[in-house]
């Protein structure tokens, strides 16, 4: 059994209607990496997929991006995010963080397009990159700011 403070083991995701980016990352080293990208339909993943990626790694939470407006309102994807966060919770059985995603999507994008060019942008690798980036922006917040939503 992990020890919750020494070490955590995360999957994150960049919820989508179509796509779903997924990503990887631990505590020791505040660390992130791309996994993949998950299909989904009308916001709905193959759960079969999502538990088969649970059970592979075995993280200790989940994190989930939220998307916002640049105002902070928000828009009529952010309780579909929300849903698809508790739906998380109430089928894993694990805790659920969500987290202010704006802009991760166009960072991605950047940071994708200036490693390889438009060739780069293919295949659903901004969703996963998006994921990372909501990790890594997680992973670097101090826990009193991490809002547990399952």
């Amino acid at each position: 059994m992990k020890e919750e403070a020494a070490y955590q083991l995360l999957v994150a995701f960049d919820f989508g209607t179509k796509r779903i980016g997924v990503a990887i990352g631990q505590t020791i080293t505040q660390t992130a990496r791309p996994w993949g990208t998950l299909k989904a339909m009308n916001g709905e993943p193959s759960w079969p997929q999502v538990e088969k990626l649970i059970k592979t790694w075995q993280p200790d939470a989940l994190v989930v991006g939220i998307p916002l407006n640049m105002d902070g309102t928000e828009q009529p994807l952010t309780q579909l995010a929300r849903n698809f966060a508790k739906s998380l919770s109430v089928r894993l059985g694990l805790p659920v963080y969500g987290i202010d995603e704006r802009l991760t999507t166009k960072d991605a994008r950047d940071k994708l397009f200036t490693a390889g060019g438009y060739k780069a942008l293919q295949g659903g690798q901004v969703d996963s990159v998006a994921a990372q980036l909501i990790l890594q922006t997680w992973l670097m917040q101090p826990p009193h700011e991490h809002f547990r939503i399952g």
